[in-house]
C-alpha cells in the first residue's frame, strides 16, 4: 500500500524541472565571490516582498534566529502570538542566541491572530529600569499551529503601525506567506508591509528541497550575512540549491490548488462525522478523542499525519494529487468509527 503523506508540505520531492535546473546550475563560491544563482534568488524573493535585499539560509529556523539576533539585546522582550513557531518549535534559540525573553499573546482576534490593542497592553507602558524592555513584535503568517490561518494585509498593517508607534521592531515569520497571499488575494508585498525583516520558506508549499530567504533592508541583510557565518552558515556553491528555489517560485500560481485539496479533504471528513473547521489554506486540524491512537490507526491504513495538541494535522501539498485526496478519504472512511470525535470546539489548543 502506498503511503499518503500529509505530515507536512516539506515532504515533497524535487520535480524533474528542479533536478534538471540543479544539475545544470551555474555556481560560484558565495563566501568569496557570491554565487550568481544565489544572488539572483535572493534578489527575486526580495523583489516579491517589496524589500531591498535577501539572504538565503538552509532553514527557516536559522532565518528566524538571525532576524531575532539582529533585533534583540539582553534584557529585551519580544511579543508573538501564542503557539508561534519561534516560541515552541525552535529549541529556545530566541532566548539562547538572540537573548530575548518571549511573551506569548493569546488569540484575541481569532485563531492565530492578535490585535493592536494587545500589542499596546503588552508594550505601551514601560516599567522601571529593572523590567524587561519590549523591543520586537514577531508575527507569523500563516499561523501553523492555529491551522494555517491568515492575517490579511489590513490586519497586518494595523499591527505594524501599532508596533511602530511603540518603538518596536517587527519581524514576520512568513514561512507560508505564499499561502496567505493566495488565500486573501493580497500581494506578498502588502502582507510584508512595514516589517523590518521577513522570512519566507521555499520548501514549505513550493517544493524546493531546502532553503528560506530572510529579507529586509540592505544594511540589515549584510549584518545578517555576518550572523549566518557566525552560526556556521557559510555557503559555497549554493547555486545548486538556489536553482531549485528559483524553479519553486514558478509554483506560486498553483498554490490555490493545494487549498482546494484541503477543502475537499475537510468536506469529506465532515461528512463522516468529524468536527472540522473549514481551512483557510492548506492546513487542516482534525480533533480526535485520542491523538496517539488515531495516529496508529491512520498509519495502519497508510495515511500519515502529525499530532497538534488534541488534533491531527493534515497538510496538503503539490505531491498529493486530487485522486490521492479521494483515496485518503476512502481509507479513513473504513476506520471512521474508531476516530470520530465528540469534542465540541472548532480548533484545539495545545
Amino acid at each position: 500500500m502506498r503511503a499518503l503523506d500529509f505530515r507536512s508540505d516539506t515532504v515533497t520531492r524535487p520535480s524533474p524541472e528542479m533536478r534538471a535546473a540543479m544539475a545544470s546550475a551555474e555556481v560560484g563560491d558565495d563566501v568569496l565571490d557570491r554565487d550568481p544563482l544565489m544572488d539572483r534568488l535572493e534578489r527575486r524573493v526580495a523583489e516579491l516582498l517589496g524589500l531591498e535585499a535577501g539572504l538565503w539560509t538552509p532553514t527557516g529556523c536559522m532565518a528566524n534566529t538571525i532576524a531575532l539576533m539582529l533585533h534583540l539585546s539582553r534584557g529585551d522582550r519580544f511579543l508573538a502570538p501564542a503557539q508561534a513557531h519561534v516560541l515552541g518549535s525552535e529549541l529556545g534559540t530566541p532566548a539562547w542566541l538572540a537573548q530575548g525573553m518571549p511573551e506569548a499573546l493569546p488569540w484575541e482576534a481569532g485563531p492565530g491572530r492578535i490585535t493592536p490593542m494587545q500589542v499596546f497592553r503588552a508594550a505601551g507602558r514601560p516599567g522601571p529600569y529593572y523590567t524587561l524592555r519590549s523591543a520586537l513584535l514577531c508575527l507569523e503568517n500563516t499561523h501553523n499551529f492555529a491551522g494555517g490561518t491568515c492575517t490579511t494585509a489590513a490586519e497586518h498593517r494595523a499591527l505594524v503601525e501599532q508596533a511602530r508607534a511603540l518603538g518596536l521592531k517587527v519581524h514576520l515569520d512568513g514561512a507560508r506567506l505564499w499561502h496567505a497571499a493566495a488565500a486573501t488575494g493580497d500581494t506578498l508585498a502588502d502582507l510584508a508591509w512595514g516589517a523590518d525583516t521577513v522570512n519566507v520558506c521555499l520548501s514549505k508549499g513550493l517544493g524546493a528541497p531546502m532553503g528560506s530567504v530572510l529579507c529586509g533592508s540592505r544594511d540589515l541583510v549584510e549584518a545578517g550575512r555576518r550572523i549566518r557565518k557566525m552560526l556556521g552558515g557559510g555557503v559555497r556553491q549554493g547555486g545548486i540549491v538556489a536553482a531549485a528555489g528559483l524553479v519553486a517560485l514558478d509554483y506560486l500560481p498553483r498554490v490555490p490548488e493545494d487549498h482546494a485539496k484541503a477543502r475537499r479533504l475537510a468536506d469529506g471528513l465532515r461528512a463522516m462525522g468529524f468536527r472540522v473547521a473549514p481551512p483557510d489554506t492548506n492546513i487542516l486540524l482534525v480533533p480526535v478523542p485520542d491523538a496517539a491512537a488515531a495516529l496508529s490507526i491512520l498509519e495502519g491504513v497508510g495515511v500519515r499525519v502529525l499530532p497538534v495538541g488534541s488534533a491531527l494535522r493534515f497538510i496538503t501539498h503539490r505531491d498529493l494529487a486530487d485522486a490521492d485526496i479521494e483515496e485518503a478519504l476512502d481509507r479513513i472512511r473504513a476506520a471512521a468509527d474508531r476516530l470520530v470525535t465528540t469534542w465540541e470546539g472548532d480548533r484545539p489548543m495545545v
